[in-house]
């Protein structure tokens, strides 16, 4: 007998009985006749690959699979892997895997593959219609919808109704420009001011993948380093993605690009754009004639070809958190996108978040950041008022302001305008100890204390009450809530000041700059326009009211906030001056004095990582009626690790207020509670969240039950 024996009788006597059944029936498929061409309704199928797997746009979890279906010989042509298709699809009258017949009503889908076969042997239903011969979906833009999805506990629908734009037949129609060769390699210019910045940029250029935190000096070049960086990109032949938090940081980008590589070699995505400007201008980068792309949010999934480097900048404003499902937040998906195709990332910003300090200090990323003396030169004077300032400054107690604080913006109005920042109204206050103003936590969980009608204290992460509260800072027994922002700052201080112009940058109005002349320029936290040359001083008034939210971000919030106001004054050698109305010693308060918002960061990661806190832990929200909540929890087959912390109820949104996913409708109460588990098991448990709720939706359970990964506002 031959030594060489394929799956032969010699090889079948020696196999355990269920491997000789497998073998004999590999061998019966292989010897079996090919399956005759299938037909639908008499009509031809196509001749090749007549089987299209469809991912159906429905976001609910039990259908977050693909179906298969019959290619009509007439749709052949268009029916390319990636383009837009309409199937029918209904529910009790068409699911094609389960052998239903056609039926239902047309909904949307994305033809992912084609195939010789499908492993459904019951008659498929056919394709209704190409919409598009245009390709928008890659395989690449597929796979990181999946890895979103998965990171997140949600469906590749939602996903990638976030990712992929509306059609515009007209924009498709439009044919897109011929790519440009790539252009030389830039010079570091400001890139030099940074230790390794340098080498950095000179990286890119060569085509290699750096990992950095970036930590930007005060002042105006944060635009033009980053227009640098995606030069560097360009030039070694590939591409770049640049996410930031709102239209005029994206303007000012732009801007940047433009003037150091000029026109055609990037896109700007931005909802201000419009609807069929936008699609094609993200046709142009999915077709590969734009290399670079520079967006908000939704610029996270940019079909950019060949990355090599993906930034993201101001990764603590919220705006960079989606609030549609599945809400992932585009730091987070540039860090997976980063992973996927290997290339470069940069994460910039003049403060730092827990996050990226949590990136270096793995080793992950490394630091790009300047020397101190390099920071003294950028940086303005910082200067406090603290509660004891206010309590013996007798100006204060009648006008609200301290005398320090008028005598900086009579100062500053000498040379130029002077941005006063105020907080938003709406800040929910915290309790707090009444001597160091230590926040008041829950000994069981370390969740934010919360005062009740009943004088009572009450946990808002587990609900446990908290009878004997002591303050494990300084001993104090005493609590305080936090003093909620001024209301009238512009009418005080145009009272103050008749002759200078006063201009206000808020919600209903945001100015983008304002002219190099005296004026005060009263603005809430994220809209402070930039002036031409800097201002000359800035105020940075009720720290107490972003301090003291029920937030575990309050700090870091607060300090990326007075940083992100600080760097649009002047150097302290210009005469720049700042001005804190917060307690001195509170540590956000001394990061921003000494201009150290990386050493905050990485002494908050510390304390995170001591008491259990995201993002050294994974952390999920529930929430829902309180009966759907506590059955949801019960059903969940959460890791072993996991720990269960409430439910507690949901403060009721105040009236008028819009509703976001997640918060209860007007009138009613819902409860929340979150769930936590340590490093390494944040995959199993939003595996084990989103099989819980596709259980629960393929039940057809009415009460919604809402859960978000890694929620921004924990408390």
């Amino acid at each position: 007998m031959s030594s060489e024996n394929g799956p032969g009788d010699g090889d079948a006597a020696q196999a355990p009985p269920e491997q000789l059944a497998l073998i004999r029936e590999s061998v019966r498929k292989a010897k079996a006749p090919r399956a005759k061409p299938r037909t639908w309704r008499g009509a031809a199928l196509a001749e090749h690959l007549p089987v299209a797997r469809v991912l159906v746009d429905k976001g609910v979890l039990h259908l977050d699979r693909y179906f298969d279906y019959a290619v009509p010989a007439e749709l052949d042509a268009d029916a390319r892997p990636g383009v837009r298709v309409r199937v029918r699809f209904g529910a009790g009258r068409h699911r094609v895997r389960e052998g239903r017949r056609e039926g239902g009503g047309l909904v949307d889908g994305y033809l992912v593959e084609r195939l010789a076969d499908s492993d459904y042997s019951g008659p498929l239903a056919a394709l209704a219609q190409v919409v598009s011969p245009e390709p928008v979906l890659s395989a690449e833009l597929l796979g990181l919808a999946r890895a979103v999805a998965d990171r997140y506990a949600g469906s590749v629908a939602d996903v990638l109704q976030l990712a992929v734009p509306p059609r515009s037949a007209r924009a498709e129609r439009r044919p897109s420009p011929a790519p440009l060769p790539p252009p030389p390699a830039p010079d570091p210019g400001s890139w030099a001011r940074y230790e390794q910045g340098s080498a950095f940029v000179e990286s890119l250029a060569a085509g290699g993948a750096p990992r950095a935190v970036w930590n930007a000096l005060p002042g105006p070049s944060w635009c033009e380093e980053l227009a640098r960086a995606v030069a560097a990109t360009l030039a070694s032949g590939r591409g770049a993605l640049v996410v930031v938090p709102d239209g005029r940081a994206a303007a000012r980008v732009d801007a940047a690009l433009t003037a150091l590589l000029g026109e055609g070699r990037h896109a700007l995505l931005t909802a201000e754009a419009g609807p069929e400007k936008r699609y094609a201008q993200w046709l142009a980068v999915r077709r590969g004639a734009v290399r670079a792309v520079v967006g908000t949010r939704a610029a996270m999934f940019a079909p950019v070809a060949d990355l090599g480097l993906v930034a993201v900048w101001d990764d603590g404003d919220d705006s960079h958190s989606e609030q549609h499902a599945p809400q992932p937040h585009a730091r987070d998906v540039l860090l997976l996108r980063a992973a996927l195709d290997k290339c470069g990332f940069l994460l910039g910003g003049w403060s730092c978040t827990v996050e990226a300090a949590q990136l270096v200090e793995s080793g992950w990323a490394r630091p790009l950041v300047a020397g101190r003396e390099q920071v003294r030169r950028a940086a303005p004077l910082v200067r406090t008022v603290g509660d004891e300032d206010l309590a013996r400054d007798e100006a204060a107690r009648a006008a609200r302001l301290p005398t320090l604080a008028w005598q900086v913006v009579r100062d500053g109005l000498r040379h130029g305008p002077v941005l006063v920042q105020v907080p938003r109204r709406g800040y929910v206050p915290r309790m707090a100890c009444a001597n160091c103003r230590a926040p008041a936590r829950c000994r069981h969980c370390a969740g934010p204390l919360q005062g009740q009608d009943a004088g009572t204290l009450r946990c808002g992460w587990c609900g446990r009450e908290e009878g004997a509260w002591h303050c494990p800072e300084c001993g104090g027994f005493r609590l305080r809530a936090q003093v909620v922002g001024a209301r009238r700052t512009a009418e005080e201080l145009g009272r103050a000041f008749p002759a200078v112009p006063v201009r206000t940058s808020g919600r209903e109005h945001v100015l983008d700059t304002v002219p190099d002349a005296p004026a005060l320029v009263v603005s809430t936290p994220g809209a402070e326009p930039v002036a031409e040359g800097g201002y000359a001083a800035a105020l940075l008034l009720d720290g107490w009211a972003m301090l003291g939210r029920p937030d575990l971000r309050a700090g870091e919030d607060a300090l990326r906030r007075w940083i992100a106001a600080g760097a649009l004054v002047r150097p302290q050698g210009e005469r720049g001056t700042v001005v804190v109305v917060a307690e001195p010693t509170l540590r956000p308060v001394q990061a921003l004095v000494r201009w150290d918002p990386v050493g905050h960061a990485l002494r908050e990661l510390a304390e995170r990582a001591e008491l259990g806190f995201p993002p050294v832990s994974r952390m999920a929200a529930v929430s829902g009626p309180p009966e759907s909540v506590a059955e949801f929890l019960a059903a969940v087959e959460l890791p072993a690790e996991a720990q269960v912390l409430g439910p507690v109820p949901l403060p009721v949104a105040p009236p008028g207020r819009p509703r976001r996913s997640g918060t209860p409708p007007p009138g009613e109460h819902w409860d929340r509670a979150l769930i936590r588990v340590p490093p390494g098991s944040g995959s199993a448990l939003a595996t084990a969240l989103k099989t819980a709720r596709a259980s629960r939706t393929a039940r057809g359970t009415a009460e919604p039950v809402w859960v978000r990964i890694d929620p921004p506002d924990i408390g």
